[in-house]
């Protein structure tokens, strides 16, 4: 069987074909196309139907060019949210993340329900943009009163190629609303905020086939196909895809930098709250226990300052010809959405850096702040790792994979770099039966590709 993984993240989205030859996962790119936040009324926010023109755009690409896929699943980010009405049509825009309204919104949640408690129940770590307090800011505004159901956005995705509306679980965990213990949505959180009970449904395993294409998306793309939910969080799609040894951390390494470990259940103790550590959900009701760490995005802004004049591999050599023993705190709120990265990093460095200099100062600041949240994780734990995987795009950065090793003295395993298609790919698989479960899905992705150990 082909399968399609279509793996948007928040700067790009690829559709990756995949199929299985021999003990091997054969993956190629099909498709690509740029995705990045727009400022409309004051907003940031995402270009949906852009977003979902380039999924159609893919698929009939794939259909002319003699791969049509039998299966298809799409992943994204999390926190990000449609809301549709009665009529099952999107209300206005989807809010990035990075837009800054739920700034009042925040204390309004707290006001009612404090974080403390907000944790006890979900195991999901302080971010001022979770699902939660974005709910909260359309409450406040009044978009909720004619909203009937809310879909996460690889939800309304898939929604919008099969007409099925479901809420896939490891998603859902995202929001805050999801009770780490029943693996549901909490009542009581919901209607404490007075948010409509009809917005959440059942939530629906990776794996679940969604269902075929409407007559719409197969007049256009020119073929059918099923829908078949991967981990639709890319994070949870890219560790599925990580050939973890059983004493080994995961960063999954892209825009965002996640930390952590898999676990069977949550911990939502109060030291995990004071460290900031989250339990996003896995396959089968286990758990990410993980911290966000701003990650490459700063790597990303600083390129995207010059135009995008130097490639990542250029920018990765600049800074290895400018060490340097500034360093900063890569989680400021500074940098989550500054005006110029560049001026944002300099100012917090306190110097008039060079911008090979200032990559350095970034990559070298991004290998501390590991350094120290693995140490937070061993004391959370109570156990001591030898290794960290570091996959996905962030993987291929040498320099970074080095100082990470030089910092946490621990081994450092790179690759895959295509974690999350190939996790999409792969959860597929286990939905049709052509694999058996995740522990041959992991030593498949493991003899398909190039995993190297950092000297």
């Amino acid at each position: 069987m082909k399968y399609l993984a279509i793996d948007i993240g928040a700067s790009s989205g690829r559709h990756i074909l995949g199929y299985l030859d021999g003990g091997k996962l054969v993956t190629e790119e099909i498709y690509r196309f740029p995705n990045l936040p727009e400022m409309r009324d004051g907003h940031l926010v995402w270009d949906a139907d852009s977003l979902f023109r380039e999924v159609l755009n893919g698929l009939k690409k794939a259909g002319e060019e003699g791969k049509k896929p039998d299966c298809v699943g799409i992943d994204t980010w999390a926190v990000d949210y449609a809301l549709l009405d009665g009529a099952g049509e999107r209300l206005g825009e989807v809010y990035c993340y990075r837009d800054g309204r739920t700034k009042a919104s925040v204390p309004s949640v707290h006001a009612v329900l404090p974080f403390a408690a907000l944790y006890e129940r979900t195991g999901i770590q302080f971010q001022p943009f979770n699902t939660v307090y974005q709910l909260q800011a359309d409450k406040e505004s009044g978009k909720l009163q004619k909203a009937r159901r809310m879909l996460m956005l690889p939800d309304y995705l898939h929604y919008l190629l099969t007409g099925t509306a479901l809420q896939e679980y490891t998603n859902a965990t995202s929001t805050g609303m999801v009770n780490a213990a029943t693996h549901v949505w909490d009542e009581e959180i919901i209607a404490a905020l007075s948010f409509p009970c009809g917005l959440f449904g059942g939530l629906t395993q990776p794996g679940a086939k969604a269902g075929r294409f409407t007559a719409a998306v197969k007049a256009f793309v020119g073929y059918d196909a099923e829908v078949v939910l991967p981990a639709t969080h890319d994070t949870a799609s890219a560790v599925l895809a990580a050939p973890l040894g059983e004493n080994s951390l995961y960063i999954s390494s892209g825009t965002w930098s996640l930390l952590g470990v898999e676990q069977p259940a949550a911990h939502t103790d109060g030291r995990s709250r004071r460290f900031n550590y989250s339990n996003e959900g896995s396959v089968g009701f286990g758990f990410r226990f993980q911290k966000n760490i701003m990650g490459l995005w700063m790597i990303q802004q600083l390129r995207h300052e010059t135009g995008d004049k130097y490639s990542f591999a250029e920018i990765e050599k600049m800074a290895r010809k400018s060490p340097n023993g500034y360093t900063v705190n890569v989680n400021d709120d500074a940098f989550l959405a500054p005006a110029s990265m560049t001026e944002a990093v300099r100012e917090k460095m306190g110097a008039a850096a060079s911008f090979g200099e200032t990559a350095y100062c970034v990559l070298h600041s991004l290998a501390l702040c590991y350094a120290e949240s693995m140490r937070e994780l061993e004391e959370l734990t109570g156990r001591t790792y030898a290794a960290v995987n570091v996959i996905g795009g962030g993987s291929k950065n040498g320099l970074l994979n080095e100082l990470t090793a030089r910092e946490t003295k621990k081994r450092v395993i790179a690759g895959p770099a295509e974690a999350t298609a190939m996790g999409n790919l792969i959860m597929q698989a286990i939905g049709t039966g052509e694999i058996s479960g995740l522990a041959e899905a992991r030593k498949i992705v493991k003899n398909s590709t190039d995993i190297q150990e950092v000297q």
